[in-house]
């Protein structure tokens, strides 16, 4: 009869000590996953069926009667694609716009010597305790009063007000405080030595910024475009505040259109499906990114 050898033994031994974290792992993600896998299926029935499979397990399987007329139906109800540019243009924009100011400002506080700059930072970090409800009725009566230039021909017209805008949903929120705090503690652990060397080289602040600084931060980068697309693209009581032409509005404004008159939960979930996509896409994506982005910053927080 054939024996396990004591380093085979040694081996397994590690394994199974971890098998009882995997499967609590495994049943964590089976957990979490529920409602996605509810909402796609779902997506896939017609209401009469959604409302009969949820007293079982048939609620989270695609079995019974499947199309995509919800699907079709959701194109016929709302301007869906009109939205879907809308916001994927919006938060394009934002997370371009939000790298560029957020790392301007991060590589400042954290390679420039400048008396003051810690307090600042302090600062920038305290305004992430204060909710944006607090003050989104302020910003709408500044909104509405900021200038802006126009083009009309061959002449620029001095206009005011932003509101039924696409800069409204945008400059508002290209500064960023959390992103300038990811992107200073990411920048910390780059040896500052580099700076010095280019400085003796000839190099300006902003070469180094361009040339050394950003080409090493690339978790940073795709982890701050991760957290400036996910409030973008679900940004919804700030567009219903401030647009009020349907051209302009983003896809979460559209969910209210399905609350009117006939509900129907099959559209409800097939336009859930649409707009959640893209956001877990982005996170496949860039998941490695992420954590290296997060590890890397805590190790000098």
């Amino acid at each position: 009869m054939a024996t396990r050898s004591p380093q085979s033994a040694a081996r397994l031994s590690p394994v199974l000590r971890r098998l009882p974290v995997y499967a609590l792992r495994a049943l964590l993600a089976l957990f979490f996953a529920f409602p996605v896998v509810f909402m796609l299926v779902s997506s896939l029935k017609p209401d009469q069926q959604i409302f009969g499979d949820l007293g079982s397990p048939r609620a989270f399987l695609p079995v019974g009667s499947l199309s995509l007329e919800n699907y079709t139906a959701v194109f016929d109800r709302v301007p869906a694609v009109r939205f879907l540019l809308n916001s994927l243009g919006v938060s394009v924009i934002t997370i371009v716009l939000g790298i560029l100011v957020n790392s301007l400002a991060a590589f400042a506080l954290s390679r420039m010597r400048w008396p003051g700059r810690k307090v600042l930072l302090t600062v920038i970090i305290a305004t992430l305790i204060v909710p944006f409800e607090t003050f989104a009725l302020p910003m709408v009566w500044w909104v509405n009063k900021l200038p802006w230039l126009e083009l009309n021909g061959f002449s620029l017209t001095l206009t005011e007000g932003w509101l039924d805008t696409y800069r409204v949903q945008i400059l508002p929120f290209v500064a960023n405080a959390f992103s300038i705090f990811l992107f200073h503690q990411y920048f910390q652990s780059i040896p500052k030595e580099l700076d010095e060397a280019a400085l003796i080289d000839g190099a300006g602040w902003f070469g180094i910024y361009r040339r050394i600084v950003m080409p090493l931060s690339g978790p940073a980068i795709a982890t701050a475009a991760i957290l400036t697309f996910l409030p973008a693209w679900n940004s919804y009581l700030w567009p219903l505040m401030v647009v009020q032409d349907e051209e302009l509005r983003p896809v979460m404004v559209g969910i209210q259109y399905f609350f009117q008159l006939n509900v129907s939960w099959g559209q409800i979930m097939a336009y859930s499906s649409m707009i959640t996509v893209p956001v877990l896409a982005l996170f496949l994506a860039f998941q490695r990114s992420f954590i290296n982005s997060i590890a890397s910053s805590g190790v000098k927080g």
